[in-house]
């Protein structure tokens, strides 16, 4: 019996592996639907309350997987949803593909009802964008969509008029994905005969390792040890070596430590190891170091920080063929040094998290939540303070995984998205989402999503109904601080209405115990709606524009107020400044 073009769709995403699709339903994306319907069996669609949120569990699936995230939504106003998405996974890199409803060929370009140019709109955002104009070539098109996506590591968009899918197959298609393997470049031994002489010839050298060494993080965990060799993670890469090694120096930038900061101002050889790290300002000034930079993407080699050698290649590869030179250098003088910079970094951090206050003090919060999390969790922390929080108090493990809206669009409303994709696609591990109640508020109707199908994720959210993160932006820019309060929500009557579970912490203690509670849940949601103090989450270093700032706002504030205003307490603004 022949089978309608829309099964050839879904037969090639089954052949790709996947697993997950999210999405709504809707007139012109119908006929899609309803072959999902027919294999239901073998790929779940999973339905959101709003397309942003199944754009951004797309992104999330192929962060947390590696795998290709799908999405789908109606034409017009369903689509324009997915943009924020879909951006999302495009400038983290990561391979998703989105299906777009469209009206019917023969309504196209006549301003039928919700009839957007889709191909226009998301011209920027994809690596492939067409219009599906006949059903006898859609299950290559999907099949090309999905290659290209994984090749350039973006998102994929496909418009299909609704009329297209629902039509009868005439040949069959045998799609690319059981041959598909993207080649990896061979290592030059010129490369690592230059790399291994520029080694033992430094005396400070220092590793910055990014998402493209997640899969070979033992392989770069060997080289920093046998080298002597500091290191410094990514937001996007925390956990590819623990976070709590005796080399890790944290993460550097705005939301990094000190060590960090200065060992970066110090070094004679820095190794970028699978990263294109944007924030130039917190690199070597220009000509202070060399460089050896790896990366998969030529584009990037040299694009942040001049290289001497640039290795377009594999992480995994480039390093196995150096670690075979055995130790390079035994000079661990720089490494000791920065080790004892980093312990009175983690005196200081110690005692942030003993913190015991009424409202919780968010360091504290996330080191209880560090300490309690199962060795394999899943951590979807959104954008804002939480963002710097689980930068310095969550000691993120190999064995688990840490998924942020990175890089250069960092998209507040993440958090959540992220857990009910992780929740998804490793429903035997506990997932944990932290999110300040400005980002949870913009996505908090999903919650829903998580309870319809029975994911028992747990759903921190900070409240001190402020945007404080921009409020710290204002003042660090001496800007007086201007439409930042939130009016207070019951986040936990939320959770219960949407059919969860709902508790509210007023304290660390109380936290302490909802968090306990919530990880005995096996198939419903937990929220903890925690009330915190509104601390500042300082810059690791308060560089010379930043401290300026502060002084052009605390000026201003006594001149427009007539006191001074409330800031951080002295003595961690001086350690942060010295």
């Amino acid at each position: 019996m022949a089978t309608k073009a829309a099964d050839q769709l879904v037969s090639v995403l089954m052949d790709w592996q996947v697993k997950h699709v999210f999405g709504l339903p809707g007139d012109s994306i119908d006929t899609t639907v309803d072959a999902l319907r027919r294999h239901q069996d073998k790929i779940k669609f999973v339905q959101v309350r709003h397309e942003e949120v199944a754009a951004l569990s797309a992104a999330a699936t192929a962060k947390l997987t590696g795998g290709l995230g799908v999405c789908l939504s109606i034409g017009g106003p369903g689509a324009i949803h997915l943009l924020n998405g879909l951006y999302d996974a495009k400038m983290d890199h990561v391979p998703v593909l989105a299906l777009l409803g469209q009206v019917t060929t023969s309504n196209m370009n006549e301003g039928f009802f919700q009839e957007v140019n889709t191909p226009k709109l998301f011209d920027d955002v994809a690596v492939y964008n067409k219009t599906v104009m006949a059903s006898d070539n859609l299950g290559q098109i999907v099949d090309t969509a999905i290659r290209t996506a994984f090749t350039e590591k973006g998102v994929a968009v496909l418009t299909i008029p609704d009329d297209l899918p629902a039509q009868k197959e005439t040949a069959s298609y045998q799609d690319s994905a059981a041959a598909f393997a993207l080649n990896v470049p061979k290592v030059d031994p010129k490369q690592l005969e230059d790399v291994a002489s520029m080694l033992q010839q430094a005396q400070k050298p220092l590793a910055l390792i990014g998402r493209g060494a997640e899969h070979a993080g033992a392989l770069v965990q060997k080289f920093v040890e046998a080298n002597h060799i500091p290191f410094i993670q990514t937001m996007p890469a925390k956990g590819t070596i623990a976070d709590d090694h005796p080399n890790s120096l944290g993460n550097v930038g705005k939301l990094g430590t000190k060590p960090a900061y200065e060992a970066m101002k110090a070094t004679d050889l820095l190794f970028m190891i699978g990263t294109n790290y944007p924030y130039t300002p917190y690199l070597p000034a220009e000509g202070q170091a060399k460089c050896v930079q790896i990366d998969t993407r030529p584009e990037n080699l040299g694009k942040r920080y001049s290289v001497d050698v640039a290795v377009d290649g594999d992480v995994g590869t480039f390093f196995t063929e150096l670690n075979a030179k055995g130790s390079l250098r035994d000079d661990d003088r720089f490494l000791k040094a920065c080790q004892k910079n980093m312990e009175s970094w983690n005196k200081w951090m110690s005692e942030k998290r003993l913190l015991a206050t009424n409202p919780a003090s968010p360091e504290a919060v996330f080191a209880t939540i560090d300490q309690t999390a199962p060795k394999d969790a899943i951590y979807s922390i959104d954008v804002g303070t939480s963002t710097s929080w689980g930068a310095r108090f969550l000691n993120v493990q190999p064995t688990q995984k840490y998924t942020i809206s990175a890089w250069l669009l960092g998209t507040m409303g993440c958090g959540l998205p992220g857990a009910i994709a992780g929740a998804e696609a490793f429903p035997k591990r506990q997932n944990i989402s932290v999110a300040g109640d400005g980002a949870f508020a913009m996505v908090m109707q999903d919650f829903v999503t998580a309870v319809k199908h029975k994911l028992p994720i747990i759903m921190v959210v900070m409240n001190n109904q402020k945007l404080a993160f921009i409020e710290y932006e204002q003042q660090s820019a001496g800007q007086l601080n201007y439409e930042i309060d939130l009016a207070d929500m019951d986040y936990a009557k939320i959770a219960e209405a949407a059919g969860g579970i709902g508790y509210t912490a007023r304290s660390n203690d109380e936290f302490k115990n909802a968090l306990a509670k919530a990880y005995k849940e096996t198939d419903k949601p937990v929220l903890i709606n925690t009330y915190v103090q509104d601390d500042a989450p300082l810059p690791g270093k308060i560089v010379g524009e930043e401290a300026k700032g502060y002084m052009k706002y605390g000026s201003e504030y006594l001149e427009n107020y007539w006191k001074i205003p409330s800031m951080p307490p002295l003595k961690d603004i001086m350690r942060q400044f010295f």
